[in-house]
């Protein structure tokens, strides 16, 4: 899954770290690679935490206006920016300013492809799985949970709940 997650940051980052001055063009692929890594490495976090059903949720439901404002996704931009800053020599204000307008973009395609049945690079199954570490991980569980049909407004309903 990380590389498919590297391919869909690669796909986005043309202005914000391949045409971008700040980010030295010998450190393009490592940079983009980082992005994706911090990406599946925040969300993951986020998992084991315990905040499954909200790594759930924002993949079931995000839409780019919501998932700018998701705290999940304010924090993957915080640590994107970090890292860039730390890793390649960007500054913090331009590191933020590359995560910013990078990482929803790249969230909300995440989020598309994952919903999409014709779309085989990301399926939400296997990415709980992959987030989870969990091979026996089953995404309906979430799904069907009171909490969750609570929070996701009835959308448990829709996968045999």
């Amino acid at each position: 899954m990380l590389d498919q997650l590297i391919k869909l940051v690669e796909q986005n980052a043309g202005k914000a770290i391949v045409q971008n001055d700040a980010v030295p063009n010998q450190h393009n692929n490592a940079a983009i690679k980082d992005v994706a890594t911090q990406i599946f490495d925040g969300l993951k976090g986020q998992v084991s935490q315990g905040n499954i059903q909200d790594v759930v949720s924002m993949f079931k439901g995000g839409q780019q206006s919501s998932l700018t404002n998701n705290p999940m996704v304010t924090q993957l931009i915080a640590k994107v920016a970090g890292s860039l800053a730390s890793k390649f020599g960007v500054s913090q204000q331009q590191a933020q300013s590359i995560a910013a307008s990078l990482i929803p973009t790249v969230m909300n395609q995440f989020v598309n492809k994952t919903n999409n049945p014709n779309d085989n690079d990301f399926d939400l199954q296997d990415v709980m799985k992959n987030f989870t570490g969990n091979s026996n991980f089953d995404v309906g569980s979430i799904l069907n949970s009171d909490k969750a049909k609570d929070m996701l407004g009835g959308l448990g309903k829709m996968f045999g709940g």
